[in-house]
């Protein structure tokens, strides 16, 4: 990973307090996972940002050695990794996303 992809990473990361680095844009998401991460944080109703990462080969490989996570999407919250759709899956469904961004909850 060169030093400008780390820097402009560690940018994106410290000051955009929800980031998700994803393959294509939230209206047309290029794989799957993106679409899922995409729809949770949305079914949420956080604010986040996000960056292609089909747009710049050295975020979509920087990213990866960065988060020492092989897959994407990532999420970044606060500026800490969360995990990809896998992880924010298990987290939307035990209400753990939710609490993190200090909604309640939800019943079962």
């Amino acid at each position: 990973m060169t030093d400008d992809a780390t820097a402009r990473i560690e940018g994106i990361v410290k000051t955009n307090p929800v980031v998700l680095f994803m393959k294509g844009t939230p209206l047309f998401p290029q794989c799957g996972f993106s679409s899922r991460a995409i729809s949770i944080l949305e079914h949420i109703g956080v604010e986040f940002e996000t960056v292609d990462v089909l747009q710049d080969q050295g975020i979509r490989q920087g990213i990866k050695a960065y988060s020492d996570w092989p897959t994407i999407p990532q999420l970044y919250v606060h500026g800490e990794f969360v995990g990809g759709s896998d992880i924010m899956m298990e987290m939307y469904e035990a209400g753990e996303l939710h609490e993190m961004f200090g909604g309640e909850k939800p019943a079962n």
